[in-house]
């Protein structure tokens, strides 16, 4: 942690603070920017520079004067931004909204797990990559009247470039946004061992804008970081929103892309791997797509909240769509090729 990272999240609060609607949380990045001013004065004997913030920060400060706060707060965690987590306060008057306060260790943090069912979203998701773009590349094939034996080739190469592709592009994204908030974490562990107290005003301020008298406030932060085995795990969660024991693994999204991605790229080629005529092979690798995209909606619709029906409707016609297009597209180049 430095005197320059200190005055950069203290500018930050303020142009935060200038952009937020809602009173409670600009009274928080003031608040926070304040704190943030205290400990870069513990650096100003060691720094004789003029603070200027960098243009990472002056293309956010720029962001934030056109999208408010709340919408950007995956970018202010990225720019070292605390007290986020506020936003997930219960809204007054409206039962339900956000998350209450936790009233023992055990509890901090418990908003900020990964909801139930995310594997399963991006198995779906991965299956249904897989199974649009191969039975779009097969139907291209198909339309250009190329050979059974040819479509089965050029199937498979697309399964595995496809599920290569899918797994090296998760692997770097996780690795990324692993990065990412190791470094997050790992600043915060600098910060608690330089300005513990620092650190524990500034939990008490999160607190209090998520509804408790700041006297209480500071007294729940005290006893939350009494143990220093516990305190980098609090702050990780209720500063940064940041679960330390589930970071993700680059490796195990990389293995579960290629094999969600594989699964469904290997439905339309199954007719052509069974060695069945040309048509006859076309016919039943259309009927296959089609129940599995209906299927695939169907499983969707778990997770966007509308009617399953509609929503297997609306995923056949997407996916079938896509496949007559380049079933068209192919018969073309074929008559133009020939």
């Amino acid at each position: 942690m430095s005197w320059f990272e200190e005055k950069q999240s203290a500018w930050l609060y303020r142009q935060a603070a200038q952009a937020e609607p809602d009173a409670r949380m600009r009274q928080l990045f003031d608040a926070l920017a304040e704190a943030a001013e205290q400990q870069a004065a513990i650096w100003d004997s060691q720094s004789k520079s003029v603070f200027k913030p960098a243009l990472r920060a002056r293309i956010v400060a720029a962001l934030l004067r056109r999208i408010p706060p709340r919408k950007l707060r995956a970018v202010l965690a990225a720019m070292k931004l605390r007290g986020l987590s506020a936003y997930d306060a219960p809204a007054q008057g409206v039962p339900g909204v956000g998350h209450m306060m936790p009233t023992s260790l055990s509890d901090v943090g418990k908003s900020h797990h990964g909801y139930g069912g995310g594997n399963l979203r991006a198995a779906v998701f991965g299956i249904n990559d897989g199974l649009v773009s191969n039975t779009c590349l097969i139907m291209g094939m198909a339309g250009a009247n190329a050979g059974t034996h040819f479509i089965l080739t050029s199937g498979i190469a697309g399964l595995l470039a496809g599920a290569l592709s899918m797994a090296a592009g998760e692997y770097i994204s996780m690795r990324s946004q692993r990065e990412m908030y190791e470094y997050q974490i790992g600043l915060e562990r600098e910060e608690l061992a330089e300005y513990p107290a620092e650190e524990v005003e500034e939990l008490a301020l999160i607190y209090q804008a998520r509804g408790l008298e700041l006297a209480h406030a500071r007294k729940f932060a005290n006893e939350l970081m009494r143990d220093p085995k516990h305190a980098l795990n609090v702050l990780s969660r209720e500063e940064l929103g940041l679960n330390p024991d589930d970071l993700g693994s680059p490796s195990g999204a990389a293995v579960f892309s290629f094999i969600a991605f594989a699964i469904g790229a290997i439905v339309p080629l199954i007719p052509f791997l069974l060695r069945l005529t040309m048509p006859q092979a076309l016919q039943w690798s259309c009927v296959a797509t089609a129940g599995s995209l209906f299927t695939v909606g169907l499983v969707l619709s778990l997770f966007t909240g509308r009617r399953a029906l509609r929503g297997g409707l609306r995923m056949l016609l997407i996916g079938g769509g896509a496949g007559v297009v380049t079933y068209m597209i192919g018969q073309m180049l074929g008559a133009a090729l020939s």
